[in-house]
C-alpha cells in the first residue's frame, strides 16, 4: 500500500451505496497506539492482537483493550512490511505485502515458529474455522488450507455485479466476511459463497472522531468477540479504536 499510489487513487473511491446501508450505534471507545500503522487485528481470550506495517516498523502486538498497552510484541525486520494477521490453534499466521512471505508464530508468546510462501501481494488475513482468508488488493480473495497454508479457492468480491476492489484487512462476522476497502470509509459485509456484498457500514464518522489527521490514516482493523457478541474497528495511526453495535 505504497502512500503515492494511494493519494492516486484517493479521487477513485468505491461509490457509496444509494441505499443499503448497515446501520450501528457507537458503544464505547479505547485508546489506541496513534503511532500503530494497523494492517491486522483480531480479537482473542480477552486481548487484540495486531500487524503493524511500514518497513522498519513492522511489529506483531498482543494489547491490553482497556489501557491500550502492548503487552508483548514481536519485531519483524527489514525489508518486511508487515500486513494480516489471524490465530489458527495455537499459532498465529502473519503476512506481509510484497515479499510473497507468510510467518508463523506461536500464539501464547510470538516466538517464531516456520514461515511460507505466497504469490502476489498479502493484505488482509482471517479465518473462518475451516479456512483461513486472504485478501491481496484486488477483488478476489483466497481460501487457504490452514495447515498447509496453499490455495484452495478464490471467490471475487461483488456490488451489483461489479468488482470491489482494494479489499484490504478482514474479519469473519456470523457467518460473513467483512472487510476494509482501502481509501474508503465502508466496509463491505461480504457473503462467502457467492463474493456479494450484502451490505455496508459507513464509519466516516468515526474517522472523523479517531484524531487522524495524515491522509495515509484510513480505516483499517476489524475484530469480533465472538463470546461476548462485540464489534471493533480502528484505523493506521487512530489514537482510537472503537466498539460499535449493530442496530440492524
Amino acid at each position: 500500500m505504497n502512500p503515492v499510489f494511494g493519494a492516486l487513487l484517493g479521487a477513485l473511491l468505491l461509490a457509496a451505496p444509494a441505499q443499503a446501508e448497515t446501520r450501528w450505534t457507537l458503544v464505547k471507545s479505547y485508546p489506541h497506539d496513534p503511532g500503530a500503522f494497523t494492517e491486522g487485528l483480531f480479537f482473542h481470550d480477552g486481548a487484540f492482537y495486531e500487524s503493524t506495517g511500514l518497513e522498519g516498523q513492522s511489529e506483531i502486538r498482543k494489547v491490553d483493550p482497556r489501557t491500550g498497552k502492548v503487552l508483548s510484541r514481536r519485531v519483524l525486520p527489514r525489508p518486511y512490511f508487515g500486513e494480516g494477521i489471524v490465530n489458527w490453534k495455537d499459532r498465529l499466521i502473519s503476512l506481509t505485502w510484497r515479499h510473497r512471505q507468510g510467518f508463523i508464530w506461536k500464539l501464547n508468546d510470538l516466538s517464531p515458529v516456520s514461515d511460507f510462501r505466497y504469490e502476489g501481494e498479502g493484505w488482509g488475513l482471517t479465518q473462518d474455522g475451516r479456512n483461513l482468508i486472504m485478501s491481496d488488493g484486488t477483488a478476489q480473495l483466497r481460501f487457504l488450507d490452514p495447515e498447509k497454508l496453499t490455495e484452495i479457492q478464490r471467490i471475487t468480491v461483488t456490488w451489483n455485479g461489479r468488482p470491489v476492489e482494494r479489499l484490504n484487512e478482514l474479519e469473519y462476522v456470523k457467518g460473513e466476511i467483512w472487510a476494509n476497502i482501502w481509501y474508503d470509509d465502508h466496509i463491505a459485509r461480504i457473503d462467502p459463497h457467492t463474493g456479494a456484498v450484502i451490505d455496508w457500514l459507513d464509519i466516516s464518522p468515526l474517522v472523523r472522531a479517531s484524531g487522524a489527521s495524515d491522509s495515509e490514516a484510513v480505516a483499517n482493523g476489524i475484530a469480533y468477540d465472538a463470546k461476548s457478541n462485540r464489534l471493533f474497528v480502528t484505523g493506521k495511526n487512530w489514537a482510537k479504536l472503537f466498539e460499535i453495535r449493530l442496530e440492524n
